[in-house]
């Protein structure tokens, strides 16, 4: 879907492509509103992402990170953090191609590993059960479809900084300072 230069920056991948830290450089170099999905709801909940997938689930995780990237939207975020798993659902992924320039932020599976188990927040739900770079195997496998056919716009963020990555995604939106 093709929108204005206006629209939103979403940016989605799997866990570790660094989607975090890139929303918050083109933030501060766009000037503009940031929204972390993943930081609105520990922020809502009061709790880490793993403890509310322990005590609520994957559904209701889910649930909330549809409300969360309505409430961004709604808000004026201008460069929304996706969790990795919104592609999961199809009213996410619809909302995300009505409203928002999409950029898939590619990570090898080790690279991704790397700098999960670097990170030392809380733990990550879904790499429990198994070494992480299987599990992330696993997850991109199961999301790959989901993020091509979202958006065609990629950028890999494998052995880059997240200054590095922001340049690429401001060039692939064709984003001038």
């Amino acid at each position: 879907m093709l929108h204005d230069s206006d629209s939103p920056i979403a940016l989605v991948g799997l866990m570790g492509a660094g989607k975090t830290a890139v929303a918050h450089v083109l933030g501060e170099r766009l000037g503009v509103a940031v929204a972390d999905l993943d930081a609105m709801i520990e922020a809502e909940q009061g709790c880490s992402i793993a403890e509310l997938f322990e005590r609520e689930g994957e559904p209701v995780f889910r649930r909330r990170e549809g409300e969360v990237l309505r409430a961004a939207l709604v808000s004026g975020a201008r460069v929304i953090a996706c969790g990795g798993g919104i592609v999961l659902d199809r009213e996410h992924r619809s909302r995300l191609a009505t409203s928002c320039r999409v950029v898939w932020l590619e990570v090898t599976p080790a690279e991704a590993a790397r700098r999960v188990l670097a990170d030392r927040r809380t733990g990550r739900p879904l790499l429990e059960g198994g070494p992480a770079e299987e599990r992330l195997t696993r997850l991109l496998e199961a999301r790959t479809a989901l993020y091509q056919d979202l958006t065609p716009v990629r950028v890999d963020t494998t052995g880059r900084t997240a200054e590095e990555v922001a340049d690429a995604v401001m060039g692939a939106l064709h984003l001038n300072l």
